[in-house]
This record gives C-alpha cells, structure tokens and sequence, in this order.
C-alpha cells in the first residue's frame, strides 16, 4: 500500500479493469488503488477513485463520482468534483477547479485559481493558469495556453500554439490556432477563425464566419471589416489589418500575401458574373485602408 502516513486495511476494488488490491481512503472514504499515492491531509470521498499510478497530496480534493488515474498529480488546495477526470500525465494544483464531465489529460497542467467546467477538455501540453476558464464544450489542446482572466467556452476550440490571455473571450464555435493570439478585451466568436500569426487584442471582436489569418494585427473594433454573404458561393469576405498594411480572404481563399486587388482580379477569373458585386464592394474596404493607414 502506498498512502503516504495514512493507515488502512487493503482489500480489491474494481476500477474498471478488474477487481485490484485498493483500499478506502481514512479522509472520505473514497477508493484508492494500493498503487497510488495520497496523503491523509487529502480528501477522497463519495464515489471518488484514485488509482493508477496518481497522487493526490496537499489539501486536495476529489470527490462526487471524480477519478483521478494514470501518472495525473492533485495538490495544493484543488479539486476535482462531479464527474470530472484528470489522467495521463496532468497536473491540476493550487486553487484551481476541475468539475462537470470535464477532463484533464494529457501533459496539460490546469493551476493557480484556474476553473475547468462543463464537458470542456484540456489536453496536450496546454497549460491553463492565473484566473483562467473554460467551460462549456469547449477544447483547449495541443501546445496551447489560456491565462489572465480569460474565458473559453462554449464549442470554441484554442489549439495549437495559439494563446488567449487578458480578459479575452472566445466563444460561440470559434476557433484560435497555429500562432494567434487573442488578448486584452478582445472577443473572438460565431464561426470566427484566428490562425497563423494573427493577433486580436484590444477591443477588437471578430464574429460572424469571419477569418482572421496571416499577420493580422487587430486592437480596435475598426480594424476588420466583414462583408457577406458575397460571391457565388454566398461567402463573408473579411478584410482585416496587419502590421505593414492590409489581408483580405473569402471563404478558403486566403491567400497570406492578397490584396484587395488581387481578390478582385480574383473574382474576374473564377465567377466574372459577380464582378460588378466586389465593384461595388472595393471602395468601402479601400476607405477603411486609408483610416488604418492615417492612425
């Protein structure tokens, strides 16, 4: 048995893959598998488990039907509620909150006073952390990061490389990948794309089916302009501002180097019928260029 100081009386207990050496937890009576670690400071109650090879030390806390496995560290003064799950190699420390159907995996590290809810999903080498939230259905995975006082939620999905930090939001069915960074109050949401390099800070809010790709550099509201549905295929085009002057795409055209001109020269060679459509369209988006170039 391996329960640090506490003392108990080993029997079997089922974890799901057969009946194993286990005993009851003297903080809770919950189960703990002979090979996991938990300290008598440590709570393990309801119908909590632990098993596995993982430990639960400090003040934490597990318990409702929440089971912690694999090689997955609880410490500090966290907790792991309802139906959660934390395993594989995941770390979930300090004040912070995992409850709901939620799940930590992965190398992810959820810490400080971060909250995980819902059926949101942390994985990968994410790290979540400061004051932290993700809720809802929503993913955060891969080598991504969410801090500050940042939410994710909803079906939103952060992943990649990708951060959020600040007050930002990102909701709805949005996605934040590759290299993008959205902070400060920005809001990324609908069926908005961030991805590439792009940054969306300030009070900057991308929506609707707008993507935002490239080196976009948003921190106003004004600094993405989304028109549509246009085109043959009923598309947004979104016209967006980067570091050194202008992106523009439409649908899955987006090519990281396009210009205005290049889109209507576009449009000219596939779909010439709609030609007098983007016509109409290129004075707008050439004032809103000549406002970010004025700033």
């Amino acid at each position: 048995m391996n329960d640090a100081t506490d003392i108990t009386i080993s029997t079997t207990h089922d974890f799901g893959s057969g009946p194993e050496p286990a005993h009851r937890h003297s903080n809770g009576g919950g189960w703990v598998a002979d090979t996991a670690t938990v300290s008598r400071d440590a709570t393990v109650s309801d119908n909590a488990t632990v098993y596995g090879n993982a430990k639960v030390y400090g003040n934490a806390m597990v318990y409702g039907n929440a089971n912690v496995s694999g090689n997955a560290i609880v410490s500090g003064d966290a907790r792991v509620a309802a139906d959660a799950m934390v395993y594989g190699d995941a770390t979930v420390s300090g004040n912070a909150r995992v409850s709901g159907n939620a799940s930590v995996y992965g190398n992810a590290n959820v810490i400080n006073h971060t909250i995980v809810s819902g059926n949101a999903s942390v994985s990968g080498n994410t790290i979540v952390f400061d004051n932290a939230t993700v809720f809802g259905n929503a993913k955060v995975y891969g080598n991504a990061s969410v801090s500050g006082n940042a939410s994710v939620y909803g079906n939103a999905d952060v992943i990649n490389h990708a951060t959020v930090y600040g007050n930002a939001n990102v909701y709805g069915n949005a996605n934040v990948f590759d290299n993008a960074s959205v902070f400060d109050n920005a809001h990324v949401f609908d069926n908005a794309n961030v991805f590439d390099n792009a940054k969306v800070s300030g009070n900057a809010s991308v929506y609707g089916n707008a993507s935002v790709s490239g080196n976009a550099s948003l921190h106003s509201p004004r600094h993405v302009l989304a028109i549509g549905p246009v085109g043959s295929e009923n598309q947004t085009l979104v016209l967006f501002r980067t570091e050194h002057g202008h992106g523009v795409g439409i649908g899955c055209w987006a090519d990281l180097t396009s210009t205005i001109d290049d889109i209507a020269a576009e449009v000219e060679r596939r779909c010439p019928e709609f030609a007098d459509e983007y016509a109409e369209i290129l004075p707008m988006l050439r004032r809103r260029i000549a406002e970010w170039d004025n700033e």
